[in-house]
C-alpha cells in the first residue's frame, strides 16, 4: 500500500498591513514549492487571497502606542488567549511570525514551551529597544528571517539562529515598472503643469492623525506644486477628506509607488514608507510625533542614534529627521525647499540611495525566506 503523502500545515501571524504584504508574498512563495500546503493566518486581505484560513484579521487588533495598548488590555489579552488555544488545536508543523512583536513575542514564548517549531520573519527593532526582549527570541525561536544585513551581525552577537534572506521591499517594487506620469495624473484628475509633493502621513488613524494636518499647513508656501496625499483603504477615507478640506491638496487611494514614482519630493511618516521612498529615488524629509507620554518613554528606552530605515542602514543621517517638537510647519518649509531647490544637496541624497540598494542587495527574499522554512521543516518531519 503506497505511503500516503503528509499534508504541511503552518500557522501565521501579521498584525498590520506591511505584516499582510510581506506574509502573503512568502506564502505564494511556499505554494508555489507545495502546492498542498495549508496555511491558517492571523493577518488580512492579501494572505487571504493567497487561500488562507484567516482567523482574525489585523484591523481588528491593531493597536498603536502605550496609550492605546493599555486602553485595549482587555482585547488584546483575550486575542492572546485565543490565538493559544487556536494553535494548540490546529497543530501546526510551524507557526511563522511576522513582525508585531508585542503580541508574536508572547506567542513564540507558549509555542516553544509547547514543542512547535518557531520562525520569526522580520525581525522586531531589539537593536533600537527592548533589548532585554532578545533573551525571549534565544529562548522561543528556533530561526530569525532578518531583512537588514545588520541585523544578521547583530544577532549572531547573541548566539541566535538567523539568516538574512535581502528585504522583501526589493521584490514588491520589482512588479513596477518606469512609473507613467501622464497615466498616473490623468487617472487622479491631477494637473500635467505642476509637479507633485508627496504627502505619507502613515498607515494607522493615529498617525495620519498627528502627521498630516502639519504636513498640509506647508501647501501655501509652494503654490507651484501640487500636493498629494497617498491614503490606505485599510483605514476610512473620511479621515483623509476631513483634514484635506479646502486646503490645495489631492487625495489618492492605495496608489503609494506609482505616486512617488511621479514625485519631486516627499515629506514621510517614520516606517517603512521611507525606505520605500528611498529605494525609488525620491528626496524625503522622514516626520515623526507621537503623544507626550510614548515619545519620552520611547526616548528613555530607544538605543539607536536615527530612527528612520534608510539613517540607520547607512548609519549616517541621509535624510533629515523632523521628530517631536522639531517637527513644525517653519522646519518642514525649509527642509522641503533644501531639497527642491539645492541641487547639491539633492545630487548627494541620491547617490547615498543608490548606495543604500547596493547594500540590501539583490530580490528575491520572500523565495529565500520560504526556502529556509521549508528545509528546516523537512527536516523536522523527516
Amino acid at each position: 500500500m503506497a505511503k500516503q503523502h503528509k499534508i504541511t500545515k503552518y500557522y501565521i501571524i501579521a498584525g498590520e498591513a506591511s505584516g499582510d504584504l510581506h506574509a502573503a508574498n512568502l506564502i505564494a512563495e511556499m505554494k508555489k514549492a507545495d502546492p498542498d500546503a495549508e496555511f491558517r493566518a492571523w493577518g488580512g486581505d492579501l494572505m487571504q487571497k493567497q487561500g488562507v484560513e484567516l482567523v482574525r484579521h489585523y484591523k481588528t487588533m491593531n493597536y498603536m502606542g502605550f496609550v492605546e495598548v493599555a486602553v485595549n488590555l482587555r482585547k488584546v489579552l483575550g486575542n492572546i488567549s485565543f490565538c493559544k488555544k487556536d494553535i494548540e488545536e490546529y497543530k501546526p508543523d510551524a507557526l511563522i511570525l511576522v513582525d508585531y512583536p508585542g503580541f508574536n513575542l508572547r506567542i513564540a514564548e507558549f509555542a516553544h514551551e509547547k514543542g512547535f517549531k518557531v520562525f520569526y520573519y522580520i525581525s522586531p527593532q531589539v537593536w533600537a529597544w527592548k533589548r532585554r526582549r532578545v533573551r525571549k527570541i534565544k529562548q522561543s525561536v528556533d530561526k530569525m528571517l532578518v531583512i537588514f544585513p545588520f541585523e544578521e551581525e547583530f544577532y549572531r552577537r547573541y548566539g541566535i539562529e538567523v539568516t538574512y534572506v535581502g528585504n522583501p521591499l526589493l521584490d514588491e517594487l520589482a512588479k513596477f515598472g518606469p512609473g507613467n506620469r501622464s497615466i498616473f495624473l490623468r487617472r487622479n484628475s491631477l494637473g500635467e503643469k505642476r509637479e507633485i509633493i508627496a504627502l505619507l502621513p502613515g498607515s494607522r488613524t493615529q498617525e495620519v492623525k498627528r502627521m498630516l494636518p502639519t504636513m498640509l499647513k506647508v501647501t501655501s508656501q509652494f503654490p507651484e506644486y501640487q500636493f498629494v496625499v497617498a491614503g490606505v483603504s485599510s483605514l476610512d477615507v473620511n479621515i483623509y477628506k476631513k483634514m484635506i478640506g479646502t486646503m490645495d491638496a489631492f487625495l489618492v487611494m492605495d496608489q503609494t509607488y506609482e505616486l512617488l514614482q511621479c514625485s519631486s519630493a516627499a515629506l514621510v511618516t517614520s516606517g517603512t514608507a521611507t525606505l520605500e521612498t528611498a529605494l525609488l529615488s525620491v528626496p524625503e524629509v522622514v516626520c515623526y510625533k507621537a503623544t507626550g507620554f510614548s515619545y519620552r518613554l520611547a526616548k528613555w528606552m530607544v538605543k539607536v542614534k536615527f530612527i528612520s530605515l534608510v539613517n540607520l542602514i547607512m548609519d549616517k543621517e541621509v535624510v533629515k529627521e523632523l521628530i517631536q517638537g522639531d517637527l513644525n510647519v517653519d522646519n518642514l518649509v525649509k527642509e522641503l525647499d533644501q531639497l527642491l531647490h539645492n541641487g547639491k544637496r539633492q545630487r548627494q541624497m541620491l547617490e547615498d540611495y543608490e548606495e543604500l540598494k547596493d547594500r540590501l542587495g539583490n530580490v528575491g527574499a520572500s523565495e529565500k525566506a520560504a526556502e529556509v522554512i521549508m528545509e528546516a521543516v523537512r527536516l523536522k518531519t523527516k
